[in-house]
């Protein structure tokens, strides 16, 4: 039960402070953020919120039922417009994975040259 109660806990503090600060940020990020620089700068025991985190990501299927859900209000217009909805997500799927290659790439070539260098 403590794990839960400081995962809610760091949830609510980063929507403390996104309302306060007007942090462009959704307010869960702020609080993922927190609780991992907490955890790294050992203020959170692991210990405390690694049975809460099992669990919740035993059950994480249960989180996505609203979405489905609401994926289905819009199956119509997921049908009438399929040809355009695959063509963009094989397209974005291919740029995506054609810079991270290149980039991956283009960092191999610079840190060949540096190792040589030295």
């Amino acid at each position: 039960m403590l794990g839960v109660t400081i995962l809610v806990g760091f949830y609510f503090l980063g929507y403390v402070l996104h309302g306060a600060a007007h942090i462009p940020l959704p307010a869960n990020v702020i609080g993922l953020i927190l609780f991992t620089v907490c955890l790294f700068l050992k203020l959170v025991k692991l210990e405390w919120v690694e049975d809460a985190g099992e669990f919740l990501i035993k059950h994480m299927l249960l989180f996505f039922i609203p979405f489905v859900v609401g994926t289905m209000v819009f199956f119509h217009y997921i049908g009438v417009y399929a040809v355009q909805l695959l063509v963009s997500l094989f397209a974005s799927t291919a740029g995506v994975l054609l810079v991270s290659g290149w980039t991956v790439k283009l960092m191999n070539r610079k840190g060949e040259k540096q190792s040589d260098s030295r």
